[in-house]
């Protein structure tokens, strides 16, 4: 049995017949930055003039399902780095809202370049969860085809994705296409000189991209206040283009925005930047410890604000949902959890001297002669294997 991303089937999109039956208030005045928000922390729907969105009661179903077993995917990984059977893993609690509400947005034909915390996003784009741990193995570079679900290979260096994006959306609008790009990124790489160069490039080539910025609060130690003098969003100003900052932690708020950004680059009205206002609940990466440098009243703060549970007190209330299918969902959780321990702890190892393959296309004296020497390094062992059995006999 396996459980399976919903990607597969086309992006969810609005029916437009019939308008969700919450009881709506006004959007909160609030000074500014600006934060577009549908769905507060308490799970009611508000208002915004700017920014609407209207889904069935199986299309909200199907977000909080997409969250829901992307976050177990998520602790599955965190435990399998703690028992030894990853290298490293970085989290992405706190941001499933952030992650599923802007890749359901997303159109088959539109083209991903997601950092190495997008484990929300890829199971949107159909990407097998388990292919996503390869590489924190050790046991392969990203083992996914790129260009099967339109969704570019993990990248470690922070920012640089952005210029790849930018590019290959430049790309794209001159080969005539109407579909689009986005680019995810976080706070800490908003501060990156590549970032800084896609945005001038995409404003002055009026690229069809959509800059995805996870404001999760910290790049690693450091709060976002001191990384900029500004509202991150605001940051698009300098460059001639509009800026957004959304509730990351509200899934409608983040479908609802990021469709509205792609659909402008669609019509050629070039990039948008969106700043996802949400929190990293957990450390950046497993070797990180995030007790060093923020008080844990900070953290029960924005637990209040949980993505998945603002979705479910809506759910609720407006009786979308009942006992059945949390059960039936903590099931299938529970299902998609044993399917990534096995497939994980049955991932073969790599062959040692495959690093030396494809370094280069014509061969390298000097690459044979590391390979020759890594060959005898690697049959050292195997003669001090053999010794001490013979030693035991």
């Amino acid at each position: 049995m396996t459980v399976e991303s919903t990607a597969a089937r086309k992006p969810r999109r609005s029916s437009g017949t019939k308008r969700a039956s919450a009881k709506r208030t006004s959007q909160p005045q609030s000074s500014e930055p600006q934060l577009v928000q549908l769905l507060s922390p308490e799970g009611e729907r508000v208002e915004h003039p700017d920014y609407r969105i209207d889904l069935t009661p199986e299309e909200l179903l199907g977000l909080y399902r997409d969250m829901v077993l992307t976050r177990r995917f998520d602790a599955e990984a965190t435990a399998l780095q703690r028992q030894g059977e990853l290298g490293l893993w970085a989290s992405l609690l706190g941001q499933e809202a952030a992650q599923i509400g802007s890749g359901r947005a997303l159109r088959d034909d539109d083209y991903v370049f997601p950092t190495y915390r997008e484990h929300g996003v890829a199971w949107c784009r159909g990407v097998d969860p388990t292919n996503l741990l390869g590489m924190f193995r050790g046991v392969n570079h990203g083992g996914w085809d790129p260009n099967s679900n339109n969704f570019h290979l993990y990248t470690i260096v922070i920012g640089s994705q952005t210029l790849h994006a930018t590019g290959y959306a430049m790309g794209v609008a001159k080969d005539g296409a109407d579909s689009a790009v986005i680019a995810y990124f976080g706070d800490g790489a908003s501060s990156q000189g590549d970032v800084a160069e896609s945005f001038t490039f995409a404003a002055v080539y009026n690229a069809p991209v959509v800059f995805f910025c996870q404001n999760n609060q910290w790049a690693i130690s450091e709060p976002t206040e001191k990384q900029t003098r500004v509202p991150l969003y605001q940051r698009a100003q300098g460059y001639g283009f509009p800026g957004i900052r959304v509730d990351g932690n509200d899934v409608l708020a983040c479908l609802a925005v990021t469709r509205s950004a792609l659909e402008r680059a669609r019509r050629g009205e070039g990039p948008t930047l969106v700043e996802a206002f949400t929190y990293r609940m957990g450390a950046h990466t497993t070797s990180d410890d995030p007790t060093k440098y923020r008080a844990d009243e900070e953290r029960e703060a924005w637990e209040a604000k949980d993505p998945i549970l603002r979705l479910r007190r809506y759910l609720e209330r407006e009786g979308h949902a009942d006992e059945a299918f949390f059960t039936a969902l903590d099931e299938e959780s529970e299902t998609l959890g044993k399917r990534v321990r096995e497939v994980v702890r049955a991932m073969p190892d790599p062959d040692p001297m495959a690093i030396f393959d494809h370094v280069y296309a014509d061969g390298h004296t000097l690459v044979d002669e590391e390979r020759a020497q890594f060959a005898a390094y690697q049959a050292s062992f195997e003669d001090t294997q053999s010794g001490s059995a013979g030693e035991g006999k």
